[in-house]
């Protein structure tokens, strides 16, 4: 990275974290949720009692570094995440982090991703790069060095920035870059375009796209760090759908899953099924560029990425009577709460979607409990009405987990 995006980051590590607060919660998100990693990247099978490599490249102030790190930890896996980013202060924010939760399975190394080449690091199973890329003067560059450090059976967790979701920004950023070029040297410090990017967000019209965009709101919340990276960062960029996948290609990688995959499939905006039955001739890809552009609020896309060769058999398939699925931890209760519904009202970025519930949902989904396999949650489920014979039940286990992994709450693992 240039020297300007380095020195942004030590004066502004973001996102900006309390180390303290790890004693009260664990920020988890995506990429690098052990269930999606193993599910979209090893097809659940992965043992992690063996050793396991992890890089994390552009580690910022830690969010993905400590979820991915405890998960870890919480298994007993005898693993090793490697830390890297070129921000000495956002590094002593993640180490405090780690500290305070008593972590000791993180290297940190204070470097570029581009560095990987001469940093000796060896190949790693695992590497999450988040948020990171789009900041790169060259982000193929970037991309492959990343997939030089992959082990052949490894996968990678990427985020992006979106650029339907992003609409506004750049053009504020433009006005705020002719603003500085015009200002006296004192108005130029990053104190004094902070307060100018505050002065014309107050002023912007009614008509504004940035004003009028609901789904950047968790930049402009996180005080002067969130600020300054969504408007006046010194190099980033968006990436579309098909810009996003063109990237992966050029790397000899493929995309095994969009995060979260529902907002990717034209089925959850459109009802009309004359169109329906012509996006289905689309490839994953095309229909997932389709639902962007329908859905117009992706502001980042997260996917999960292997090497080329093994994207047909990277991800979990509900094929086996012998897989175990598994919920979130966060989904505690998701079976009773939709007890007798029908629908489930989503709100996201400024829209609200209604998905179908399957049949059966909360039956299945109660019965999931993290050590009952496929074949014993049909026992357990076996009385609910229509569920006897196992020729009923794997069609409606297979719509209910369809959803709920579509919506990022289910997954399964050997």
């Amino acid at each position: 990275m240039s020297d300007p995006v380095r020195q942004q980051y030590e004066l502004l590590p973001y996102p900006g974290r309390d180390p303290r607060d790890e004693a009260q919660r664990l920020i988890e998100g995506s990429p690098s949720h052990l269930l999606e990693l193993n599910h979209y990247l090893f097809a659940g099978a992965r043992d992690f009692s063996k050793p396991f490599r992890a890089l994390v490249a552009g580690g910022g102030t830690g969010d993905g570094l400590i979820m991915l790190a405890q998960h870890l930890a919480d298994r007993g896996s005898p693993a090793e995440i490697v830390y890297l980013d070129l921000s000495k202060a956002s590094r002593a924010i993640a180490e405090q982090r780690a500290r305070v939760r008593g972590l000791s399975n993180i290297k940190f190394m204070t470097g570029s991703l581009l560095d990987l080449p001469t940093l000796g690091l060896g190949r790693f199973d695992y590497i999450d790069c988040c948020g990171v890329l789009h900041h790169l003067a060259d982000p193929s560059a970037g991309l492959g060095a990343l997939a030089d450090a992959l082990a052949p059976d490894g996968g990678m967790g990427v985020m992006v920035y979106g650029t339907l979701g992003r609409t506004g920004v750049y053009p504020v950023q433009a006005m705020l870059r002719t603003l500085a070029a015009y200002a006296p040297a004192p108005a130029i410090t990053p104190a004094a375009q902070l307060a100018t990017a505050r002065d014309l967000l107050k002023q912007l019209p009614i008509t504004n796209w940035l004003r009028r965009n609901p789904a950047i709101g968790d930049h402009l919340a996180g005080g002067d760090a969130g600020l300054h990276d969504l408007l006046l960062h010194s190099q980033d960029r968006a990436y579309s759908v098909a810009e996003l996948a063109e990237l992966v290609r050029g790397a000899g990688l493929a995309i095994t899953a969009f995060i979260e995959p529902w907002r990717y499939d034209p089925a959850s905006y459109l009802s009309d099924r004359g169109m329906l039955h012509r996006l289905e001739r689309l490839d994953p890809t095309a229909r997932a560029a389709f639902a962007e552009q329908l859905a117009g609020n992706l502001k980042r896309h997260v996917v999960y990425l292997v090497r080329r060769d093994r994207a047909a058999e990277a991800v979990a398939r509900p094929d086996d009577p012998a897989m175990l699925p598994v919920l979130r931890a966060d989904s505690g209760g998701l079976g009773a709460s939709l007890r007798g519904q029908s629908t489930l009202k989503i709100t996201i970025d400024g829209l609200e979607v209604r998905l179908r519930v399957p049949p059966h949902s909360a039956d299945i989904l109660s019965a999931i409990d993290g050590k009952r396999r496929v074949a014993e949650i049909h026992q357990a489920v076996v009385a609910s009405e229509g569920l006897k014979d196992w020729a009923a039940f794997k069609p409606a286990f297979d719509r209910v987990y369809a959803t709920f992994n579509a919506l990022n709450r289910l997954f399964l693992t050997r």
